[in-house]
């Protein structure tokens, strides 16, 4: 393998893909009317591809932040390792190989913080939107891996910024870019450093409180502005018994109405498990219940006096509204006749012409140039 590293790097990438043509049906799930909406990209075809050219791909794999499953789909053996790190991932790659006829394993499946004895030979990684989280990833990586080890970032090349390198080379010897493929790039990275560990926590001062959340999750050096402006306008009803806070990041909200309402029944329900596991370092106690979900399967119908949320609507570097419009949808199941679901959302996203076909009673609670926050009650779904 040390041979194959050294050829690899001398080869300076002249060799490029003419084509590539995905051999499997691969979807989105959850499934969305906007077509320019692919499930995998350029940048997944040229990793397929590179691991292919160089005879890798009976090696064992180790898969990062595949979004839908082609690079799953595609380089899937019974030596292939998947790392999850949001629900919604492990539910749409498991569907797309079922859908293919490709047989796995579940426990290929694997958390970010499961620890292998045998080092991993062969990486993919997607870079992620979030820098701080594709650091979580190499750090991760760096750990699991040894200097006979190959790693293939890809990414697509107008989303690149210096960083990247800057961030590659600090955990690793070797750091190489090969030129351009359909507007997609790899970066190579071989031989991790030995460097001392690094909290990978970020802690943000507010006027709510100390927070603190692991690299990659939403908003890293402040509350984001739309949960603030929430929280200045949230009204709990009095009468709230078990409340939801849905999408729950670090646990902001939640922990407001814990302040407001210490003996509340609260749940907190969001698809990172990054962002669970942020929650837990911000609020505690015997009434509060963590899910890791990317819906709310996990409630009863008319169960819930008050859900609160600042629903994503963001795949990486991709605006899907899809998303929060099936949460919205299920938010409206799980509440009581009388419950009362608060939300907050950017001004240019269409959200209250949706809510009003699955709300009886839509009213603005607040609004200013930027965000609105709607109280929705009385679900006719």
């Amino acid at each position: 393998m040390v041979t194959f590293v050294k050829k690899l790097l001398i080869m300076n990438f002249t060799d490029l893909p003419s084509s590539s043509v995905s051999k499997y049906t691969i979807k989105r799930y959850p499934k969305t009317t906007n077509r320019s909406l692919l499930p995998w990209s350029k940048g997944d075809e040229f990793a397929v591809w590179f691991l292919k050219t160089n005879q890798l791909l009976n090696k064992g794999i180790a898969i990062y932040n595949d979004s839908f499953g082609y690079l799953s789909s595609h380089l899937l053996t019974d030596k292939t390792e998947i790392r999850i790190s949001k629900k919604s991932q492990e539910k749409a790659i498991g569907t797309n190989l079922e859908e293919n006829d490709l047989m796995f394993d579940e426990n290929q499946f694997l958390d970010l913080n499961a620890i292998n004895e045998v080092k991993t030979e062969v990486v993919v990684l997607k870079v992620p939107k979030s820098l701080d989280l594709f650091e979580l990833y190499l750090s991760k990586i760096s750990e699991s891996i040894d200097e006979n080890s190959v790693v293939v970032c890809s990414f697509m090349t107008k989303y690149f910024t210096k960083k990247m390198i800057e961030l590659a080379e600090f955990y690793f010897e070797d750091v190489k870019q090969t030129k351009a493929w359909k507007k997609s790039r790899l970066i190579v990275l071989s031989k991790p450093k030995e460097i001392e560990k690094k909290s990978l926590i970020n802690e943000i001062n507010s006027d709510f409180g100390l927070f603190k959340q692991y690299y990659g999750v939403f908003s890293a050096d402040h509350i984001d502005y739309a949960t603030q402006f929430l929280i200045q306008n949230m009204t709990i009803p009095q009468d709230a018994e078990r409340v939801l806070d849905l999408a729950s990041g670090n646990g902001i909200l939640a922990k407001v109405i814990q302040d407001k309402n210490p003996n509340i029944e609260i749940h907190l329900v969001d698809d990172s498990s990054l962002a669970i596991e942020s929650s837990k370092l911000n609020i505690n106690g015997d009434n509060v219940h963590f899910h890791l979900n990317n819906n709310l399967a996990d409630f009863e119908s008319d169960s819930l006096d008050y859900i609160v949320s600042n629903p994503p609507f963001h795949v990486d570097h991709e605006i899907d509204i899809s998303l929060p419009l099936e949460l919205f949808k299920q938010a409206a199941r799980c509440l009581k006749k009388k419950g009362v679901f608060q939300l907050v959302f950017n001004n240019h996203l269409n959200y209250t012409t949706h809510l009003n076909r699955i709300f009886k009673d839509v009213k603005v609670a607040a609004e200013n140039d930027k965000f609105t926050v709607l109280n929705c009650s009385a679900s006719q779904l």
